[in-house]
Parts: structure tokens; C-alpha cells; sequence
């Protein structure tokens, strides 16, 4: 089956350090992505993708395929259900690069499904979400609410 991607590059006014931590703390991500990003972050460990909802509602799962802070962080990526399936997973690459006086942020996700639902999904999302770091880490407030969630499922947002 042919294979897409989505690439996205964003140039942020922090240091890599900062981003790295950023797209690993939990207390970080809930505030940019509205989703805590939970492991331990070392290569072949799992990674979960939760929503800040009152049930910690899983949304997304993978493994840490590489880990090299502050410069690269390499995900599996699959909706719960696809856990166990391999061939279902997508791949993220996350590259931090010094640029000038800030990071140079590359998002590469790829081995998407044409047409997919994924695909539209990331599509979307990435932006949203990196534009919504970079707001954070540049000014200390994050974009408002990103995902169209019911409201009962929102009451772990600040």
C-alpha cells in the first residue's frame, strides 16, 4: 500500500531545550495541546496520548522509536485500538534544530494512509498544536481551546 506524509516546520524564539521539554511534560502539553503526553521518553518505551478530560480519555499510543534530547524524538503513532497492530501505525519524527537566535522545529509524520481520516486528522492538528507551542513558549499563553470536544470533557483545562 502507498504511504504518505505531513511535514511541518515552525520557527520558534526559544532554546531547544525549552521546546524539548515542552513536547515532553505532561504539565506543558496539557496547556498547548489540550493532551498530556505520558512516558518516560526512552527508546522502546511507550508513549500515551491522553485528553485533560475528567476520564483521561486515551487518544492516541506508540512507542519511542529514538530519543535524543534536546535534538530528536522518533514516535510510533496509533489510535488505541491499533495498538497491536504494526502495520497500522504511523511514524513521527520530531527534529529541534538551533536557528539563529531560536529552534528551527521540523514535525515529520509519516507511513500515513492516503484518504485517511489520520491523514485529515494530522493535517489539521499539527498546525494547530505546533502554532499553539509557540504561542506558549514566546509569549507564556497558549492558543484557547484547539479540539471540538463536549464540554463535560473539558473540565481538566486551564
Amino acid at each position: 500500500m502507498e504511504r504518505t506524509r505531513f511535514v511541518y516546520v515552525a520557527y520558534i524564539a526559544s532554546s531547544p531545550g525549552k521546546v524539548w521539554n515542552a513536547l515532553i511534560d505532561p504539565q506543558m502539553t496539557e496547556k498547548y495541546w489540550q493532551h498530556e503526553n505520558v512516558s518516560d521518553w526512552k527508546a522502546g518505551s511507550r508513549w500515551e496520548h491522553r485528553r485533560c478530560d475528567t476520564k483521561k480519555t486515551l487518544d492516541m499510543v506508540g512507542k519511542v522509536i529514538q530519543s535524543v534530547p534536546p535534538r530528536r524524538l522518533v514516535l510510533s503513532w496509533a489510535e488505541p485500538d491499533d495498538a497491536n497492530n504494526e502495520e497500522k501505525h504511523s511514524r513521527v519524527t520530531i527534529d529541534i534544530a538551533p536557528y539563529r537566535d531560536g529552534v528551527r522545529l521540523t514535525v515529520d509524520h509519516e507511513a500515513l494512509e492516503p484518504d485517511s481520516e489520520m491523514l485529515e486528522g494530522i493535517t489539521r492538528g499539527w498546525p494547530m498544536v505546533i502554532s499553539s507551542l509557540k504561542s506558549l513558549l514566546e509569549t507564556g499563553r497558549a492558543l484557547p481551546v484547539l479540539w471540538d470536544m463536549p464540554v463535560e470533557e473539558t473540565a481538566g483545562r486551564r
